[in-house]
């Protein structure tokens, strides 16, 4: 293992004990917050999968979002459990998701990021309009939240454990994924669409399937959202929820591992400790959208992008100096 993979490693392994001791100190609001964390980044993970790593672009993830939301809720309130729900959200959305592929296949860059906002908006205006399904802007509430082995996960911290949980699964999938032919096909695919192809990798299965991937993610961390938040109506699923959650992905890193759990926390826990620092309460978002602005043209990679553009800075006052000191060489040779 090279040093850069066990920095990366002990991050990791400290990271992971923080969120499992740190809950134990905190209140019910804190806790709500992490576990709205770990749902964002269950749904980054996804979208990061598409932008990052396979090079589509897509402000459609919010629908998805949403449909696995809808999904759990619709079945819970026609009396099926949750562990229906939730492998029933994750497949309603890799059909759809396969189905929103196609787009990709004919056009893309901004043509494709607008066929997919044509979508989120198609998928909302269903959410809002069709009351007898979804209620509407009444939306639906009293959703529960499941029970595990006869264990009620109704409390905070015992759904907190559980998204974690869930939220390591995942993660630990799409590790396996992307270090798998797969993972190298789907970066191929962003690399170099055409060289790709000549190289034996199917453009459109892979493209589909990157759509595909991204929205069962996306799912999956709906149907957690609407057991957490036990109340759902169209709001938290428009345009600008899609926006935000590319937002999280390009501020964290878009082709970066770790990249969702730092654009995530960017996303989500930013505003809300900015809402609550003295002095500035009353501009939190003002001052979030500025920190915004100030990250995306200091740091356009993402904040993970900071121990690429360090070493590369190094490597080249390095080869400046080789170069100097050559330049002398031959100067005091001649």
């Amino acid at each position: 293992m090279t040093r850069t993979g066990k920095v990366s490693t002990v991050i990791a392994a400290l990271g992971l004990a923080l969120v499992l001791v740190a809950p134990q100190f905190l209140k019910n609001y804190g806790l709500y917050l992490l576990t709205y964390w770990l749902v964002f980044i269950i749904a980054t993970m996804g979208l990061n999968l598409t932008i990052g790593y396979a090079g589509q672009k897509s402000l459609g993830h919010a629908a998805f979002f949403g449909i696995g939301a809808y999904t759990v809720a619709i079945l819970m309130k026609a009396g099926f459990s949750f562990w229906l729900g939730l492998p029933a959200a994750a497949l309603i959305c890799f059909a759809t998701g396969l189905i929103l592929g196609f787009p990709a296949l004919r056009v893309q860059a901004i043509y494709l990021a607008f066929a997919t906002l044509g979508f989120n908006t198609a998928i909302w205006l269903v959410m809002r309009n069709e009351e007898w399904l979804t209620g509407g802007t009444f939306g639906i509430n009293n959703i529960a939240r499941p029970s595990l082995f006869g264990y009620s996960l109704e409390g905070n911290l015992a759904y907190y454990y559980f998204v974690l949980a869930v939220t390591v699964l995942l993660a630990g999938l799409l590790w396996g994924l992307l270090r798998s032919p797969w993972g190298k096909a789907f970066t191929a695919l962003r690399d170099n669409p055409i060289r790709a192809e000549s190289l034996g990798v199917n453009i459109r299965n892979y493209t589909l399937l990157s759509f595909a991937i991204g929205a069962v993610y996306a799912g999956i961390a709906g149907a957690l959202f609407a057991s957490l938040v036990q109340f759902i109506e169209p709001g938290p699923f428009n345009v600008a929820a899609s926006i935000m959650l590319y937002l999280m992905v390009v501020v964290g890193g878009a082709g970066y591992f770790f990249g969702p759990v730092i654009g995530a926390a960017v996303g989500v826990v930013l505003p809300e400790w900015l809402r609550d620092v003295p002095g500035v309460s009353n501009w939190y978002l003002p001052l979030f959208g500025l920190s915004v602005v100030f990250l995306m043209v200091w740091l356009p990679d993402g904040l993970l992008s900071i121990p690429d553009r360090l070493r590369d800075r190094r490597a080249a006052r390095a080869a400046s100096a080789a170069r100097a000191a050559a330049a002398r060489k031959v100067g005091a040779s001649s």
